[in-house]
């Protein structure tokens, strides 16, 4: 288990949820094993994973998607209504564009796949729980390439006008992958300015993560997509 680290940062705390239990458990040693990250549970399907989750409060919790008694998407919502500061990450096998949908309108912050490497797992939970968004590379295409194949007709109002010029600003290199820090950098203002941007796009749109905010947009056509 780790310990604050020499700058008094306390470790990120990962609750690990999968029915595989080889794959779990060689998943919580190599994790151990990460500076800044402590494992503090494990469960070995959806309803387990909620009731531990309650209870451990952890910062980052990994979900499958294919679980037994409660699945990764089912136990994704009564997570975030049980411990809303969670912030959850899917590791699965699924490259289904349905299933990545439903676990970020579900609140999932992150999607991988179960290829990644342990080093793309920890990056991920680092970004997540730093309250940003991770995709796979190769599920962002295919959502990517989905919604460009989207054609809507004209509508009497435009959902983004409820943002204003800044926040579309923000809005556009948020989705371009860039984090809090960049996007200040770029625009030339304070971390905790683009923060607030960032609440108030997800407020005004009702949703619940950076990633659906980019994805939203993306189907509302109030991005350019090259």
């Amino acid at each position: 288990m780790a310990d604050t680290n020499s700058n008094g940062v306390e470790p990120i705390r990962v609750l690990v949820v999968d029915d595989q239990e080889l794959f779990r458990r060689g998943l919580t040693m190599l994790l151990a094993a990460e500076v800044g990250i402590e494992v503090v549970g494990e469960a070995g399907d959806g309803l387990e994973g909620t009731s531990l989750a309650a209870t451990a409060a952890p910062d980052v919790v990994l979900l499958d998607i294919r679980m037994p008694k409660r699945s990764g998407i089912e136990a994704c919502l009564a997570i975030k209504e049980a411990v809303p500061s969670a912030k959850i990450l899917i590791l699965t096998v699924s490259d289904e564009e349905a299933d990545l949908y439903e676990a970020v309108k579900s609140g999932a912050s992150g999607y991988l796949l179960k290829d990644s490497s342990i080093e793309e797992v920890a990056q991920a939970i680092r970004v997540v729980a730093d309250g940003q968004s991770l995709i796979s590379p190769s599920m962002a295409v295919k959502l990517i390439d989905e919604f460009k194949q989207m054609s809507r007709p004209e509508r009497e109002h435009v959902p983004g006008l409820k943002l204003t010029d800044r926040e579309l600003e923000v809005l556009r290199l948020v989705a371009r992958g860039m984090n809090n820090r960049e996007i200040a950098r770029d625009l030339f203002i304070s971390e905790n300015t683009v923060k607030n941007h960032v609440r108030n796009i997800l407020e005004k749109l009702q949703l619940h993560s950076r990633m659906e905010a980019v994805m939203y947009a993306v189907k509302e056509k109030l991005l350019d997509l090259p």
